[in-house]
């Protein structure tokens, strides 16, 4: 199957949706801080300046430039920092990304606003989305599903009081929870449900993996010469996940999609790449080969912007490197105040990134690398593509 699907398989879709009523189509995201989105609003416009995105930017604005308003779109998003969590819930637009208090719009998106977009606009019936997301989460032991059993601590664990048994797969749970409890009384996030009709689970879209990937303690390296994988364990518990919760939401043919890791776009480092295999690994199990389906992200990494990303990291480490009197650079022997460190510094960025770069790393780029740079262009792909695998496996379902 491929990854990203053109605009005529999606058309074919909107036609099998007809004027008969039919139940509410659920779509659950959930993942950590790249569900949850960290691209800014103030990044838009630079989605318009690639004549292959211009057209994408105008379906997110209404007339007056403003983010769009779904017409039947409703989304229900449980987020929040450690004890806080919180929901906040309407109609789809941009802001329902990263926020630091969950019921007030945080200025950003992630995947969700174009993904709701898209069924939006090519369903033309009502869809409410359940968005679970929270920075800094892993699946070993944040996201831990039940069936993986308890994360077995190591000396070192109890020793520095990391991962309480308590603790273990406790959002995972309040995932569960939070589904559950929109579910209980679906008209107080979408208006338009119809109690008659019920509802179905059209899809679960899974957007996680850095902490998990940056992980030692849990993911060692092998010792030189061994076969071993040094993900495999995600693969295993990701397959755990997802039968744990299609069994928890009594929904065993629920489609899932898992948005394997694209940081780093085309030239990925090791880690990156070895992830990469490892979560798309359960899309290839026989058990789930007609309907979990993993959804490459890297060619909507911006390779522009990463560039640019990578000399401001040369930027920093120079910073460094003068701060600590490095013997290789100009403040070896710490003659250098404050004052020319910072001259120094401004002449060596000005001669490695242009004015031109400067400018559209500020249009574009709002975050990190491990955040997608904060790219709403990047962010806006993804949530469009995810929409289409879904899209398209409801065509291939009605089809004879």
């Amino acid at each position: 199957m491929k990854h990203i699907i053109g605009v005529i398989a999606i058309c074919s879709v909107a036609s099998f949706a007809s004027a008969a009523a039919k139940p509410l189509k659920v779509f659950i995201l959930a993942g950590q801080s790249n569900m949850e989105g960290h691209a800014k609003v103030t990044t838009f416009d630079y989605i318009g300046d690639d004549p292959a995105t211009a057209p994408l930017l105008k379906q997110m604005r209404d007339s007056d430039g403003k983010p769009r308003v779904c017409d039947h779109t409703w989304i229900s998003y449980f987020t929040g920092i450690g004890d806080a969590n919180g929901e906040g819930y309407g109609k789809l637009t941009a802001g329902y990304g990263s926020r630091e208090k969950p019921d007030e719009d945080g200025g950003n998106i992630g995947p969700e606003f174009t993904f709701g977009l898209a069924m939006d606009q090519l369903l033309h019936e009502p869809v409410l989305i359940i968005k679970t997301a929270w920075g800094g989460k892993s699946l070993f032991y944040d996201f831990r599903p039940p069936s993986a059993g308890p994360y077995m601590r190591t000396a070192a664990d109890i020793e520095k009081g990391r991962y309480p048994e308590k603790e273990c797969g406790r959002y995972y749970r309040l995932m569960i929870e939070h589904v559950q409890h929109v579910l209980r009384d679906i008209k107080r996030v979408c208006p338009e449900y119809n109690e008659n009709l019920g509802y179905e689970f059209s899809g679960f879209v899974w957007l996680q993996g850095w902490n998990d990937m940056v992980n030692r303690d849990v993911y060692p390296i092998p010792h030189k010469g061994s076969k071993e994988i040094v993900y495999a364990n995600y693969t295993l518990w990701m397959a755990d996940f997802i039968r744990d919760v299609r069994k928890d939401l009594k929904a065993p043919q629920m489609p899932f999609v898992i948005g394997v890791m694209g940081i780093g776009g085309a030239n990925p480092d090791e880690d990156v790449a070895a992830f990469r295999v490892a979560m798309a690994e359960p899309a290839a199990l026989p058990e789930f080969r007609d309907n979990v389906i993993a959804a490459q992200t890297a060619p909507f990494w911006d390779e522009k912007l990463g560039a640019i990303s990578n000399k401001y990291d040369q930027v920093r480490q120079m910073a460094y490197l003068l701060r600590t009197r490095n013997k290789s650079q100009a403040n070896a022997d710490g003659s250098m105040s404050e004052p020319q460190q910072r001259e120094y510094l401004k002449q060596y960025e000005a001669k490695l990134i242009t004015p031109e770069e400067a400018a559209a790393w500020k249009r574009g780029a709002s975050n990190a690398g491990y955040h997608y740079l904060g790219c709403a262009k990047t962010f806006a792909l993804m949530g469009r593509a995810f929409a289409e695998v879904l899209l398209q496996r409801m065509d291939e379902a009605k089809r004879p």
